[in-house]
């Protein structure tokens, strides 16, 4: 999937992913401030994972969850192929504030964002027809997604997790995350993305990395924006209860 000349961030996410989100956010501060163009791709935690036993790798819920995100990136991929690559940057905002942007609920089962109720009303929201949420089943869509994931771990490497962003492809820098629980302010995001690019860029860089991480300032896990969520350790980059 072959950038276009124009674009300038190609932003690799998985719709389930609060980390993923909250770098979006951010970029589409940055963008709106430099003017960039934002591909919007996919990579799936579900498929980059398949090869791990979920039960004994993961905490419970994790399967149920990266499947859903799988089956709204079906979606994504027939919003993209009838309606053109803009039409994901709305989609993805909206599958965003259902998921990532709501309290959490005690009586929802894992899985519960890969709902055709939730699809079609983000899709409505996008402005795209509802009928795309007949997609969420499609596994054909699956080699399409595969293929982009695998784009994704070719720049920066697979022992990472999502988002992955690449600044000025084909050839520029490329890099996970960087992950952040609290979204900066307008002033503090164009600081923070001049930063991260020019730690990219030096060729010799490798990684800056802790596994710690406060939750994110997200209402799903019940923090607000006042407050710094708690600390938790992500070895690996995603709560893996084993390497």
């Amino acid at each position: 999937m072959a950038a276009t000349a124009t674009t300038d961030i190609n932003f690799y996410f998985d719709p389930i992913c609060p980390f993923a989100w909250m770098t979006s956010k951010w970029i589409r501060i940055v963008q709106a401030q430099r003017d960039y163009t934002v591909d919007w791709r996919f990579i799936s935690l579900r498929l980059i994972n398949a090869h791990l036993d979920y039960d004994s790798h993961f905490p419970p819920e994790y399967e149920a969850q990266h499947t859903a995100g799988l089956r709204l990136l079906r979606v994504a991929s027939a919003a993209r192929e009838q309606h053109g690559r803009a039409a994901i940057g709305p989609l993805y905002a909206a599958f965003g504030a259902r998921i990532l942007e709501t309290a959490p609920e005690e009586n929802r089962a894992p899985g519960w964002p890969g709902t055709p109720a939730l699809a079609a009303d983000a899709l409505a929201e996008a402005g795209l027809p509802t009928a795309l949420a007949d997609f969420l089943d499609d596994t054909a869509r699956d080699a399409e997604i595969q293929a982009e994931s695998d784009e994704a771990l070719a720049l920066t490497g697979k022992d990472v997790g999502t988002p992955i962003v690449h600044f000025e492809p084909p050839d520029g820098v490329a890099f996970f995350g960087p992950v952040i629980s609290r979204l900066p302010d307008e002033e503090q995001a164009a600081v923070l993305w001049d930063h991260v690019v020019a730690l990219a860029r030096f060729p010799g860089f490798a990684e800056l990395k802790r596994s710690l991480r406060e939750q994110p300032q997200l209402p799903s896990f019940g923090v607000p924006a006042t407050r710094a969520g708690k600390v938790e350790d992500w070895h690996a980059g995603s709560r893996r209860l084993k390497q």
